[in-house]
């Protein structure tokens, strides 16, 4: 077995160089203060060494500082950049970071068994926590640093947490009233993932009884409105994806196989504008036929065919809001309501009698 290389270290340096420890450490840190033949002996032996300089981690503990975001989330780290909704958090909070000069950490909380650790060792000032899925696990992690957090669309009841939120039921209901005004009494749901990450048609007591608040909060808001126009609402067929592509074309396939509605109330605008794709694949008309409404507000809504109509969050807001929390040197506990507005365009119309 070779034997193991010792690390060099700062000390080492200031002896081969024949200085003091101090003089060695402004080398690096303070450069200007020391003379320019001095600074030069203490490189040129630390190149010798091999030394590369003192570890930047070190120096921002000590002071107490690194200037940096954590941000994580229950999912892979690719649906930071896949998923529309996150993207528009990850705007608000980049534009937030850039202005302050700060970095940011991607910590993806998939992994049970990996998230405990990846929470534990992020050099980060504080955390924003995605926690529409698994949102309790996360907290009680963060918890642990000591470190201020703000908690996106997280239920809690105490006061002690940050945290942004928005009514999903309310804007559930936004989206509800409008089919219903337009004359709409015939729905299909497609919802966003439960609690056991399974895919397939779901019961409307099932998603009620989720301890993810968006979904559930989501499909009462929806049955509010339609029960009290007299639906019944045990009839609705919902059908749960993982808000994907993939998962929503077979939640339309299987929607449709049976009975074709006259609205899809859709839990995410990426599953709507996949549906919108479905539906005009078919031949089937959007409005015309069918009609569509989302739920978030992307850009993307704007720019399908026809343009989507959804209940909106202002959801680089949310983000901007959740990064100047963690890096506000008061550290305040804030709990903030976002406002939701309905949005009509071109996927909703007066069904065809």
């Amino acid at each position: 077995m070779p034997a193991r290389v010792r690390k060099v270290k700062l000390d080492d340096v200031a002896k081969a160089a024949g200085v003091s420890r101090g003089t060695a450490s402004n080398v690096f840190s303070r450069p200007e203060i020391v003379s320019p033949e001095l600074r030069e002996r203490v490189l040129g032996t630390a190149r010798s060494l091999g030394y590369a300089g003192p570890d930047p981690r070190g120096r921002m503990l000590r002071a107490g500082k690194v200037n940096a975001i954590g941000v994580a989330g229950p999912w892979p780290l690719s649906y930071f950049f896949d998923d529309p909704f996150a993207r528009l958090v990850m705007e608000g909070i980049g534009e937030v970071c850039d202005e302050a000069g700060a970095g940011i950490s991607l910590i993806s909380a998939l992994d049970e068994r990996q998230v405990s650790w990846s929470i534990q060792s992020a050099l980060v000032d504080g955390f924003v926590l995605f926690c529409m899925d698994g949102g309790s696990r996360l907290v009680d992690l963060t918890r642990e640093r000591n470190l201020p957090f703000v908690a996106l669309d997280f239920e809690a009841s105490e006061q002690g947490i940050s945290r942004i939120w928005v009514d999903d039921a309310a804007g559930a209901r936004l989206a509800a009233q409008h089919l219903i005004d337009l004359g709409h009494r015939d729905f299909a749901v497609l919802a966003l993932p439960g609690e056991d990450l399974a895919t397939g048609r779901v019961t409307a007591d099932w998603v009620s009884a989720s301890k993810y608040p968006g979904p559930r909060d989501r499909i009462r808001g929806y049955f509010d409105i339609l029960a009290a126009h007299g639906i019944d609402v045990d009839r609705v067929p919902i059908y749960e994806t993982d808000n994907d592509e993939q998962t929503t074309r077979a939640g339309m396939e299987a929607l449709f196989s049976q009975h074709r509605p006259s609205a899809i109330l859709a839990m995410s605008d990426r599953m709507a504008i996949v549906a919108i794709g479905w539906l005009a694949e078919r031949g089937i008309d959007v409005p015309g036929q069918v009609s569509v409404i989302g739920f978030d507000g992307v850009p993307e809504g704007a720019h399908s065919r026809p343009p989507l109509t959804t209940v909106a969050q202002p959801t680089v807001e949310k983000g901007r809001l959740a990064a100047q929390l963690i890096l506000d040197p008061r550290r305040e506990t804030r709990q903030i309501e976002l406002p939701l507005s309905l949005v009509p365009r071109g996927s909703t119309a007066a069904p065809k009698i």
